[in-house]
C-alpha cells in the first residue's frame, strides 16, 4: 500500500512521515516543494510538488492508495479531483468543522467520491509561544479573556493520529474531533508555563482592543478573529475527549508535558 503525505516538510506533514516510518510503513511517498532540503528519512520516496501548483500533482499521485491531505484551501477542489482521477482510494484530511474556515476542505473531499476521514482540530498547543515575548519581558501577561478555555492539541499528536488512520482500516466516512487531554483556561496555561521555567506568572485582564493590538504584529489580520474566538470560549469552553488515546493506544500530550519539553522557548 503506497501512502502519500502532502506538505511533507511542513510542521505536521513531516511528523506524519516520521510516525508512518516508526510504525513500519515501507511504501511512503512524500510530496515536497524543496526535495534538496527535505532531509526525509531513508527509504521515503520523494515527489517534487506543491498543493498550490496543481500541475505538479498528477505524477505524485500516480500509484498512490491513501493520502494525507494538508489544509490548503485555494486549490482543494482541483487537488481532490486529481486524486480521484489517479485512483487514490482514501483521503485523510486535516480540516475543521462548520465553525472554522477549514470546512471547505472536508466538503471538497466528501464531494470527490473518494473514501474519506476528516481530522478536526482546535488550537495547537504550539500557539502558546505567542506568550513568549511577554513572558520574557515580565511576570504579568496581558490578555482580554484569561478565563477562555480550550483543550489544546500538539501537532505531533495530530500527526500520530493521521499515521494510525492511514495504516489501518475501518475509518472511511469517519470524522474525528481531536483535542488535547484536558480543558485549560488561558490563565491555567500561563501558570503551567511559569511552573516549567521556575517563575510565578500571572495573567492580567486587558480590554479587547488592546489584546487585538498586541496580537496584530504576530497574527496580522487574523488577530481580531482570534480574539473573537477567545470570547466565545469563555461561555462555551472546548471539552477534552479521549479520541487520540482511542485511536492510537497512547494518551494525548498534556500542556504541562509540552511546556516542560519546550521550556527554553519561554526563557
Amino acid at each position: 500500500m503506497k501512502i502519500l503525505v502532502t506538505a511533507a516538510t511542513g510542521n505536521i506533514g513531516r511528523k506524519v512521515v516520521d510516525h508512518l516510518i516508526a510504525a513500519g510503513a515501507d511504501d511512503v511517498r512524500a510530496l515536497t516543494n524543496h526535495p534538496a532540503r527535505a532531509a526525509l528519512p531513508a527509504g521515503v520516496e520523494i515527489a517534487e510538488g506543491y498543493l498550490r501548483r496543481v500541475s505538479s500533482l498528477p505524477a505524485a499521485f500516480e500509484g498512490v492508495d491513501r493520502m494525507y491531505l494538508a489544509p490548503v484551501l485555494e486549490t482543494v477542489d482541483e487537488v481532490v479531483a486529481l486524486a480521484k482521477a489517479a485512483g487514490i482510494q482514501h483521503i485523510v484530511d486535516l480540516s475543521g468543522n462548520e465553525h472554522t474556515e477549514w470546512q471547505p476542505i472536508a466538503q471538497a473531499v466528501e464531494k470527490s467520491g473518494v473514501d474519506w476521514t476528516h481530522l478536526y482540530t482546535g488550537e495547537f498547543t504550539e500557539n502558546a509561544t505567542m506568550f513568549a515575548e511577554q513572558i520574557r519581558a515580565g511576570d504579568q501577561v496581558p490578555d482580554a479573556y484569561p478565563e477562555a478555555a480550550n483543550a489544546p492539541i500538539t501537532m505531533d499528536d495530530i500527526a500520530r493520529v493521521a499515521a494510525a488512520v492511514l495504516l489501518s482500516d475501518g475509518h472511511a466516512g469517519q470524522t474525528y474531533e481531536l483535542t488535547g487531554p484536558e480543558t485549560l483556561t488561558r490563565a491555567d496555561k500561563i501558570n503551567q508555563i511559569g511552573a516549567a521555567i521556575g517563575r510565578t506568572l500571572t495573567m492580567v485582564k486587558v480590554a479587547r482592543a488592546e489584546a487585538i493590538q498586541q496580537l496584530t504584529p504576530i497574527m496580522g489580520e487574523f488577530a481580531e478573529w482570534y480574539v473573537e474566538g477567545l470570547a466565545m470560549m469563555v461561555d462555551h469552553p472546548q471539552q477534552a475527549n479521549t479520541v487520540i488515546a482511542d485511536l492510537t493506544g497512547a494518551p494525548a500530550t498534556t500542556f504541562a508535558q509540552w511546556v516542560v519539553a519546550n521550556a527554553d522557548s519561554f526563557r
